[in-house]
């Protein structure tokens, strides 16, 4: 079955940096498209950033925007987000998900504080 684990979250001083990973596995990885989606407390889950199925094609959401790159390497089925210069809105839980086949697949979620 489809299966995505995220890693790497943890806390962070306000502009620092952190690197997310998400290894799938259970699908063709370079059939899906991905991304990172994110959700603090008492709001609504938004996107972060999508990557097309070559890596050729990126976008992102307005509040990340040069400050944020999404990466993906389909031989070792894996989807990066190089988070910098952090805010402490960017406290979240971070979650890696597929769209494999129309069908939606979500990891269960790595924390990320941005604190003093």
């Amino acid at each position: 079955q489809v299966r995505l684990v995220e890693s790497g979250g943890g806390l962070v001083q306000p502009g620092g940096s952190l690197r997310l990973s998400c290894a799938a596995s259970g699908f063709t990885f370079s059939e899906g498209f991905m991304s990172w989606y994110r959700q603090a407390p008492g709001k609504a889950r938004e996107l972060v950033a999508g990557i097309t199925r070559t890596g050729g094609s990126t976008n992102y959401g307005d509040s990340v925007k040069g400050r944020f790159t999404i990466s993906r390497d389909n031989t070792k089925n894996t989807v990066s987000l190089q988070m910098n210069s952090l805010k402490p809105d960017d406290t979240a839980v971070y979650y890696c998900k597929v769209v494999f086949r129309l069908r939606n697949y979500w990891g269960q979620g790595t924390q990320v504080t941005v604190s003093s």
